[in-house]
This record gives structure tokens, sequence and C-alpha cells, in this order.
């Protein structure tokens, strides 16, 4: 069985760092993973790329061609290779019963209202890979109200779009923790209670409590939109779908914790065959 993440989220949500921390972990454990490039626009990479959409077509090229924009050329960049999928499916040929990384481009509007990477999800799904949808938040930006139900949204949009088992991970934890310790700075807070302070920060807001967050909301706006605070409000209770897992990228109980959660949710493991002593082998399934 084969395996894929499908790293999504806004610019600057961290899902370079995110594919960094995973592979990382993963060669710590033992356990095989490729990390595939998708964005066409990207300039540098944290980790090893295995395979790259720009050894395929690039957004410079496009531009130049084309006479496109950044947004116009990255559509039309996922759009080529979704009519050239053979490429894509001869270079994940040597990754049999492996872990693939996939880091998505940060353009919202390629998962809010275009169905553009619905498509490419389908055609992956369809030469055999189980995916799970992991949809990036950074910490800093959700713990404000506005910013929550703004985030909050997206990923709303992003589950309800792809269609696929869902992990939303609130990244850059450990900065949340620094922050404490800057606002702490004479009290010498030990090392467990800066991480227990980090985590009330975010903690109403990783199984949050919309209605609570939306009165926060309104205390904040004009009177004229609280009745538009509410009805969003009221669109997040509706679905009652979104919550958030935090990864702090130094900590490797976090790392686990989020791995553990998407590993659960693609059934990662579960049509293993185990070895019970000499060439005997036993199917999980049997």
């Amino acid at each position: 069985m084969k395996y894929a993440q499908l790293i999504m989220g806004p610019a600057g949500a961290g899902k370079s760092t995110f594919c960094n921390t995973i592979s990382n972990h993963c060669v710590n454990i033992k356990r095989s993973v490729h990390c595939i490039n998708l964005d066409p626009a990207a300039d540098e990479f944290k980790y090893p790329v295995s395979i790259d959409i720009r050894d395929l077509i690039s957004v410079e090229e496009i531009m130049e061609e084309l006479e496109y924009g950044p947004n116009g050329g990255l559509i039309y960049a996922i759009d080529y290779l979704l009519q050239n999928m053979e490429w894509l499916e001869d270079q994940l040929g040597d990754f049999e019963d492996d872990y693939l990384l996939i880091d998505c481009p940060g353009q919202i509007e390629l998962y809010s209202h275009l169905d553009i990477m619905k498509r490419l999800v389908d055609a992956i799904q369809g030469i055999g890979y189980r995916v799970c949808g992991i949809y990036l938040l950074d910490s800093q930006f959700v713990i404000e109200p506005s910013k929550f139900i703004s985030g909050a949204l997206s990923s709303l949009s992003c589950m309800v779009r792809m269609e696929l088992p869902h992990i939303n991970v609130m990244t850059k934890m450990d900065l949340i923790a620094n922050q404490v310790r800057q606002e702490n700075e004479g009290n010498k807070l030990d090392e467990e209670e800066v991480i227990e302070a980090a985590n009330d920060k975010v903690e109403r807001f990783l199984y949050p409590d919309i209605d609570g967050i939306v009165e926060d909301l309104n205390s904040e706006t004009h009177p004229k939109f609280h009745k538009l605070n509410e009805a969003l409000g009221n669109l997040l209770n509706d679905y009652n779908m979104v919550s958030f897992t935090p990864l702090d990228p130094t900590n490797e109980e976090s790392i686990t914790m989020v791995l553990r959660q998407i590993d659960n949710a693609i059934q990662y493991g579960e049509d293993e065959e185990v070895k019970t002593g000499g060439d005997q082998v036993v199917d999980i399934d049997d």
C-alpha cells in the first residue's frame, strides 16, 4: 500500500518546514519517505527533493513564454501537470510501498474555488495512493479572533472541496513559547511552565469555542459587522469540523503526535505484513 500527505496552507504557514520536520523524524524512525515539490514557483528547500515539478515546468517559463502573471502561471503549471500525469507516474515508479510528503503551492484559490487540486488528488488516488490532506495555519496568525475565523473558514473550504481524510495543524508553536519567555523575562519560568503557558495561549483555538470567539470578535468590531460575525460563526458551528493539532518542530513528542494522527487518518500500516519469526509472515488483515 502507498501513502501520501498533501501539505496545504497559505503562504508562510510553514509547509516547507513541516516537510523537513516530518522527513527528518521519519528518517529517525526508519520510515522511508520521499518529498515532492508541487510548487512551480519555489526557490529553495530545507528538505531533499525526490520529485520537483520544476523539472517539468516552471512559473518563470510560463510568464516568459505566455506573458502570464505569477498566479495565472501557477494555475497553468498545475493544469499542465494534470495533462502530463504520465510524467509524475514515471517519477513515482520506483516508490512502491513508500510514503510521500507533497509540498503544495500556497495560493488559496487553488483549494477554495478552483477544482484543479481536487483533480490532482483524484489522479494520485487513481494510481494507488491513500492521501491525507494536511492544512497548516501559523499559530501566531490564528490566536486573534478575526484571523482565526478567516483561517478556520479557509481550512473548512479546503476540507469540503478536497473530500479527503483531513488534519489541521497549528504550526510554529515554538515561536509562541518564545513569546511567553519574552513576556515573562523577569519571572524565570522553567521549561515546563513555558510550554504550559504557550499551550494556554492557543488552547481555546485548538478545539474552538466558536461562540466565545465570535463574542470576542464582536467586542473588537463595529456593531454593523456583528451579524456577519455571527453568520460566519454559525457556519463553522453547523459543520463542526474544524479543530487543530499543535506542532512544535523542536519537540519530538509533538512531532510524533502529529504524525500519529495523520497515520491514523490514512490507516498507515494496517495492511502491512508482520514477521513472526524465521521466514513466516502473517498478513495483519487475516
